[in-house]
């Protein structure tokens, strides 16, 4: 499975602070100032992520899958570059958005663009806290299961996401299944 989100942010989080201390040496200080910020962002980020501590809610998420403002710009360096991330990801890989697990059930990464979403107006259960609901998919029943990626959400919250997956079935709806990357 590789390393955990926890420890690649980590080393974001250094890799900022050295570009940080490396500008402030050369006597570049106004211009170093963005580095350590998103020093200090990608720490938080990287220990709330650690899978002692696992605190989805620290990125606020709201459970119709929108940012509140102060989220966005308190941690802006995380949420564009985890899209950054997942755009080059995709670039990269060759693999489906989405894949039919059963009749009716998809599941995949985030979909990014209406081609990503599976066919017939599925059903949304959305497990991620880093990335927005998709603006596209505004129209499409959702659940929001805020959680980090390479961690599974708590065992309640996958329960009431099944019972809510199983109510759209019995509907004749088709359910996707998300996380941020799919099974990339």
């Amino acid at each position: 499975m590789g390393v955990g989100i926890s420890v690649l942010i980590g080393l974001k989080a250094a890799s900022s602070f050295f570009v940080f201390t490396c500008l402030r040496m050369f006597g570049f200080t106004f211009l170093s100032l963005p580095f350590l910020y998103a020093s200090l962002v990608s720490l938080s980020v990287s220990l709330a992520a650690h899978p002692l501590i696992n605190l989805p809610m620290l990125l606020g998420k709201n459970p119709d899958g929108s940012f509140p403002i102060w989220a966005i710009v308190m941690f802006s360096p995380f949420l564009y570059f985890v899209r950054f991330f997942s755009m080059l990801r995709r670039l990269s890989s060759r693999e489906e958005s989405y894949t039919e697990i059963c009749e009716g059930i998809y599941v995949g990464g985030w979909p990014s663009s209406p081609d990503k979403l599976p066919p017939g107006d599925p059903a949304i259960v959305d497990c991620t806290c880093e990335f927005p609901r998709a603006s596209h998919s505004a129209g499409n029943a959702y659940f929001c299961v805020p959680t980090w990626d390479t961690r599974s959400a708590q065992p309640s919250e996958i329960e009431m996401a099944v019972r809510w997956a199983c109510r759209k079935r019995e509907q004749k709806r088709p359910v996707f299944v998300h996380c941020a990357y799919g099974m990339i």
